[in-house]
Parts: structure tokens; sequence; C-alpha cells
């Protein structure tokens, strides 16, 4: 008898535990603690024109009940979207326990005012917390609305310039302009800040017509702010058109096998005939150097770095000219064409070649069909390049004098004889030098305008 009375006490004990635990894991199910998590992307700083944001609201206990997006600033609240979630099955495990939307901000339809404005996503999940209002997360994100663009103005008159030449343009932008320069056609020129420049908000920027434009490009000064605002802005540039000479070249299979040795490397396991080894070389590897030219544009003081009239080879004779339309033929059939973005000069194997201008070495090695390189930037976008040399006696970042002797010419890379490939460059763009070797240009595009920002 007492043995039956000590299980049935058991048997209570054990129920009633049974039924707290059921009722604590109840109790903790519904009113559960862990408030919903909530992502914004992106999260701007600035606020220039419509926004689309991506909203993701997560709870995997309860579900998300309500949801709401606002936008504050001064005194007025706005609502951008709002979302009520309806309570589905047993603990609402139907309901909704991720929601993922996008939402806009538009400065304009909502008539903000320019300077801060408050972001605020509020999310409630079905927790029967707080007098069974449910948790609450709350996320915010302050941002500055900036909607006015910045100002740009051109300050130098009356700019000519010749298709495959450079030129020069100096303007003024407002204070809040981070970025600025010129365009031609999809051709960005960044601008540099004026050295001394007493007035503020002046830069200087040197462009180039590319040898490959055709008709009347579409140029125009262009300004961004930090907030993206952008301005853009027409000046007066009048284009000469330009009539480059053209010249047969006669690929021979002695050539060939001189030089296609050479750039065994770059070929590998390339089984072919010479000529489409040649053709691959002059084409694809012709462009693959021309990037790499391209890419240094990037590596340029913001200061100018040059002075006065550009040197050239001494003693030379001009073998090729600037923007020469090359025909090659082989066996009297044309096989490719190619644009001359330099001037070859010759002198005496193995000549001193001097610095066009005062520089630094930003580029020293091998590379492809330019053989032996040398490129000095002189600032502010303005670079020369120095190719085929049989030897080269300065290093990367090194500073260099104009006149001081830099290499030797030679015959490497794509080279026929000993010569020197000089070329210049604006922002990675090949221009015409014969403009930087002319003293009276140099005076009448660049100087006057210089000096004209100084009065």
């Amino acid at each position: 008898m007492r043995k039956k009375r000590n299980i049935g006490l058991l048997l209570a004990i054990g129920s009633i535990v049974v039924v707290l635990g059921l009722l604590g894991w109840f109790l903790t199910t519904i009113f559960e603690s862990e408030a919903p998590s909530i992502t914004v992307k992106p999260l701007p700083e600035f606020l220039s024109k419509k926004q689309t944001f991506s909203l993701s609201v997560l709870d995997l206990k309860r579900g998300v009940k309500q949801l709401k997006v606002t936008v504050k600033q001064g005194g007025r609240e706005i609502t951008v979207l709002e979302k009520k979630f309806s309570f589905e099955g047993l603990f609402n495990a139907e309901g909704i326990h991720r929601f993922d939307a996008d939402f806009s901000v538009d400065p304009f339809t909502l008539n903000l005012a320019q300077g801060r404005v408050d972001l605020t996503v509020s999310a409630w999940d079905y927790s029967r917390r707080k007098g069974g209002d449910g948790n609450l997360s709350l996320f915010e994100h302050k941002m500055v609305v900036d909607t006015i663009p910045p100002a740009i103005r051109t300050i130098s008159r009356l700019h000519y310039v010749n298709v495959g030449g450079s030129g020069l343009v100096i303007y003024q932008t407002s204070s809040d302009a981070v970025k600025s320069g010129l365009y031609v056609n999809e051709f960005f020129f960044p601008g540099y800040p004026l050295v001394s420049d007493s007035k503020g908000g002046h830069r200087v920027c040197y462009f180039a017509i590319p040898i490959q434009s055709k008709g009347k490009p579409d140029i125009y000064l262009w300004a961004e702010d930090m907030a993206g605002n952008r301005a853009k802005t027409a000046f007066y540039c009048h284009v000469r058109k330009k009539r480059f000479p053209t010249d047969k070249m006669n690929i021979t299979d002695r050539f060939l096998k001189r030089l296609l040795p050479g750039f065994a490397p770059y070929f590998g396991s390339l089984n072919t005939d010479d000529v489409s080894k040649f053709l691959k070389i002059n084409r694809a590897l012709r462009e693959e150097n021309a990037r790499t030219f391209f890419d240094l544009r990037t590596d340029t003081s913001p200061e100018r770095l040059w002075d006065g009239v550009w040197v050239r080879l001494k003693n030379a004779a001009t073998r090729a000219k600037f923007g020469e339309r090359r025909f090659y033929y082989y066996k009297g059939k044309e096989i490719d064409e190619q644009t001359h973005m330099g001037v070859d000069l010759a002198s005496l194997a193995n000549s001193g070649v001097q610095a066009a201008n005062n520089g630094r070495v930003i580029f020293a090695e091998t590379l492809g069909i330019y053989g032996l390189t040398l490129v000095l930037d002189h600032g502010q976008g303005l670079s020369s390049l120095y190719a085929h040399l049989s030897n080269i006696h300065v290093k990367p970042g090194q500073e260099v004098l104009k006149g001081e002797i830099i290499g030797t010419t030679g015959q490497t890379g794509l080279a026929g004889g000993d010569h020197l490939h000089f070329g210049v460059m604006v922002s990675g763009i090949p221009v015409n030098p014969i403009e930087w070797w002319d003293g009276h240009w140099i005076k009448d595009n660049i100087m006057k305008k210089l000096e004209l920002v100084k009065k």
C-alpha cells in the first residue's frame, strides 16, 4: 500500500514537472526577447538623387509583425514604406519570418531641404512582450541631402587644337568639387590644381584630340562633388583637321627570320607560320603595349615638372612621322595596317638619348614591340616615351633633368634598324611630339594661358 502511494506521488510530481516545463516553454516562446534583425544597403553618406535601398528583415522565432521606414528632417517625418504581416498557423509558424524589399528615397519628390536627413527602419515581431507590442528593432542612418552640383567655368580663351595634337585649358571650380577635368568624347583628362593659386579653385588641364577622332569631337569641362553631383560646361575649342602621311612597308622572309626569335616567349606553344606570328605581334601585342602606356597615366605628379622647349635627339634624321599610316605587304599582298604613334629618329648607332625635359622615370624595362623602353613623367598627365633602346642609364623613381643622358639608341623590339622611337602622351593618349619641340607653339598655346591666371 505504501509502495502504491509512493508511485502515485512520483507520477503526480512528474506530471507537475511536465506541465511546468510545457508552461515554461510556452511562455518563453510567446514572450521571447530576441528582436528582429535589420539590414539596409547601401548606406550612402550623401543623398543627391533618387536612391534605391535594399531592405532585409529577419525574425526566425515569432516572425515579423510590422515594418515601418521613415525619413526625418527637421520637424517632418515622412513614411516611405509600411507593412503589417498577419499571424498564420500555430505560433505563427506559417507567418513571415523574412521580408526582403526595395524602397527608394527621392529628395526631389519628398521635397527635402539641403542638409541632414535621418533614415529610420522600425521592425516589430509577434512576441507578447511589452504588453503584446513585441520586440522592437531600430535601424538609423544619417545622410546629407546635397543636390546642388559644383560650379565650373572656363578661364582661358582661344583653344585651337590639331587632331592628334595637344591642348591646355584653364578653368575654375567651386570649392565643393573633388574631381574635375575635361572630356573629349569618351576620353577623360583630369585637371590639376594651379600652383600658387591666389584666387582659389583654378585648375590646369592638358588634353589631346586622339588621332582616331572622326568628325567634330564632343569636348566639355566636367566636375563632381562629394555627393556625386556632376556639372559640365562646353567652351570654345576649334579642332583643326590634319592629314597624316602613309608608308608602304614590305615584310620579307629575311626580316621575319631575324625578328621572330626575339619574340619566342610571347608565342609559347603557338604553332603557325611566320606571317601569322608577325601579325600577332603587330596587332595583339601592339594593343597590349598601348594599354600598358595608357595605364601609366595615373602615375603623374600633380605639379608641372617640365620647363621650356622639349629636347629632340641630336643630329637625328626623321625616319617616320607621328600619325603615319603604315600598310604592311608580304609578297605583294597587303596583310595589315597600323598607325605610328611617335616619331622615329635616326642618328649614329648607339647614340646617347637625352631626356626631353625635366621629369621622373616611371617605366624602364623591355616591352613587346617597343623593346627596351623608358617613360618619363613630366607632371600633370604629360609623359615622354623612348623606345628600341640598347641601354638604359636610369631607374624607376629617379628624377632627371632636361638634356640628361638616360639611355642609348638601339634596335630592340620591332625595330628594323638602330633608331629612337620618341613619343609624347597626354594622360596616356599619344600626341604629336613636333608641337612640344616648337618654342612658338609652347608660347602661344601653353605659356600665354598660364600667364593669364597670374594677372
